[in-house]
């Protein structure tokens, strides 16, 4: 297998996470208001847990079964402010999953990121699918999708277990129409 490839946008790059990115994701993902958004983002995040999970990423993409990214300001590639992946990765579909630390919301990079990830899935990949879902509770993560081109496909009341405590989500795709 290749090298994982680095994607450009007009404001971001798009590149593998290296260990030395792993203070930064530990202090933004660490914030509580990211976990409290995302399915799988612990609380507290705690020391080696970006490590752990760096150290992941190469045998997954070798194994072909997920990308991950860290977002990073195109003009300064060595700043994350987040992530963004295709995980459950067939010949066929992927499932998309993102987050943005919180200095950068609301600012379009999330949704920025997300049409190059859609984009290489469905042009470099050959994905015919791909899937999505948020907390009902994040509308924010919704609107990333929808500008991203996805489509709600359905409800989920109290679908996923976050915290202890049962949490609605919304599911999204986008089918690949070439």
């Amino acid at each position: 297998m290749p090298e994982q490839p680095i994607l450009m946008t007009e404001r971001l790059q798009l590149r593998p996470f290296r260990q030395s990115d792993a203070k930064r994701v530990q202090q933004l993902a660490g914030d509580h208001r990211i976990a409290d958004v995302t399915q799988n983002i612990p609380h507290p995040y705690q020391d080696g847990m970006a490590e752990a999970w760096i150290s992941t990423h190469e045998s997954v993409w070798q194994a072909q079964c997920a990308i991950i990214y860290a977002i990073t300001q195109g003009q300064a590639p060595d700043v994350i402010i987040g992530a963004i992946s295709l995980i459950n990765l067939t010949t066929l579909e992927a499932e998309l999953g993102y987050w943005i630390g919180v200095p950068y919301w609301g600012q379009g990079y999330c949704s920025e990121a997300a049409q190059a990830i859609i984009h290489y899935g469905f042009n470099t990949l050959s994905l015919q699918r791909i899937y999505c879902h948020h907390l009902l509770r994040n509308p924010a993560s919704g609107r990333v999708m929808q500008k991203a081109g996805m489509h709600k496909i359905s409800n989920r009341p109290a679908s996923i277990c976050k915290n202890g405590v049962e949490a609605a989500v919304e599911d999204y795709e986008i089918l690949n129409h070439r």
